[in-house]
């Protein structure tokens, strides 16, 4: 009976142990490479925030009065952001087709450096003056 908690245990403990090795290496080698895979194929100044270039980007695909991009949790690499857009081409537009749009512009950005967006408003200029 000992034998067998004894294998048990050396087994679970194995077992632990490698999800963890793969959970190390998956966070500490793979993220590193996409952000710099990213980087290299955006079109932006590499010496710009992810958050600068997704504003910039937002900026100039939906040719926006107002755009606001912050990296949530106070987290320094922009891994996860939030968004504000103000742009007349929303008008007409369900808030999935105006999200679409702003997911659209920043694509490249979600592929590597950019894990989620958190948080999206998008509001054309007459529903900003509404409020």
């Amino acid at each position: 009976m000992k034998f067998c908690h004894i294998f048990f245990i050396a087994v679970l403990t194995m077992t632990l142990q490698a999800m963890v090795t793969r959970a190390f290496r998956a966070a500490s080698v793979m993220r590193p490479t996409q952000t710099l895979l990213a980087r290299a194929m955006s079109s932006s100044s590499p010496d710009a925030s992810i958050v600068d270039i997704c504003s910039q980007k937002i900026k100039d695909a939906l040719e926006a009065k107002d755009v606001k991009v912050t990296g949530a949790y106070d987290d320094p690499n922009g891994s996860h952001i939030s968004i504000e857009v103000v742009s007349s081409k929303f008008e007409g537009k369900r808030a999935v087709q105006r999200q679409q749009l702003v997911y659209k512009a920043i694509w490249e950005e979600l592929q590597g450096p950019v894990h989620a967006v958190d948080a999206m408003v998008c509001k054309t200029p007459e529903e900003l003056a509404k409020k």
